[in-house]
């Protein structure tokens, strides 16, 4: 069993920076794919990003690509997601999730095995 905390997230301006933390539980942190999916107000949660277990490979949705950055430290069992020139659409509950099979370009959020409790973003305008 994994249990993951999310934390880091808060009120920023439009331009702003956040990082967001999520910080796992449990053994073998190394061997899951690790991601970031949001939620807006009113809207269907939404993938934003992968890493996979080592770190070497990521993948991110258009719309954050060049702003969002997305890390682990294996030896913290810590995902990081760096979130830079933050906009008002970016405004979300944020969720880290951890699967031990997807890889980062198939992360269904319907399959995963492990979700956080999800930590806002709110980034006003």
């Amino acid at each position: 069993q994994v249990q993951l905390v999310e934390s880091g997230g808060g009120l920023v301006q439009a331009g702003g920076s956040l990082r967001l933390s999520c910080a796992a539980s449990g053994r073998s942190f190394s061997s899951y794919t690790m991601g970031w999916f949001r939620q807006a107000p009113g809207k269907e949660r939404e993938f934003v990003t992968a890493i996979s277990g080592s770190g070497r490979t990521t993948y991110y949705r258009d719309s954050v690509k060049g702003r969002f950055t997305i890390s682990r430290d294996n030896a913290k069992n810590t995902v990081y997601l760096q979130m830079n020139s933050l906009k008002p659409e970016d405004t979300a509950v944020y969720y880290c999730a951890a699967d031990s099979l997807a890889g980062v370009r198939s992360f269904p959020q319907s399959h995963l095995d492990f979700w956080g409790q999800g930590t806002l973003v709110t980034v006003s305008s």
